[in-house]
């Protein structure tokens, strides 16, 4: 079977998610860099009035926050884009269908799955997600075919035709 990274639909999807986290991590560099620059700027400034600018240094620190937790997702999100990468080269896309089972909570039905045999039962999966658009995108696939693939230990990828991201999910752990 092909390699799910074969795919060119999979190629671009993986593109387009490499591509958001490189503009999370561009934005969050330019925030700090922005701050440096606005912090510097300030200090020129009260030295020539001789008091400080009001809210400048308030200013400067959300800048600072700001910029380091984006540019922290947008590493992470680099990350896993290249472990996705990495594993998608290794395994097949397994087609089936996908069923909502609660706000974030989907069931992937792979193909072959029988719900009336009470040994199959369908993969359930927690999307990692925390944008509600991206949930929001996922949960209008309801009832849709959709491809994924495992990813690592528990970690899934889901995507369908004409979506032009992919979607990670970790398997649900049963209640008991």
């Amino acid at each position: 079977m092909q390699p799910a990274a074969d795919d060119p639909h999979t190629r671009a999807a993986l593109e387009g998610y490499r591509a958001g986290a490189l503009r999370w991590l561009a934005g969050g560099v330019i925030a700090v860099v922005l701050a440096v620059l606005l912090g510097a700027v300030a200090i020129g400034v009260a030295e020539d009035r001789g008091r400080p600018v009001p809210l400048a240094g308030l200013v400067v620190v959300g800048l600072v926050l700001g910029g380091l937790v984006a540019a922290a997702a947008g590493l992470g999100a680099l990350a896993r884009a290249l472990r996705w990468r990495r594993a998608l080269a290794a395994v097949p896309w397994q087609r089936g269908l996908l069923r909502i089972a609660g706000p974030a909570i989907v069931a992937f039905e792979p193909e072959g799955y029988d719900e009336w045999d009470p040994d199959d039962e369908p993969v359930r999966l927690t999307l990692v997600s925390t944008s509600v658009w991206r949930t929001r995108q996922v949960q209008g696939l309801d009832g849709g075919e959709v491809r994924a693939a495992p990813v690592g230990s528990g970690q899934w990828v889901l995507t369908a035709e004409g979506l032009p991201t992919l979607y990670g999910a970790r398997t649900a752990r049963r209640s008991r």
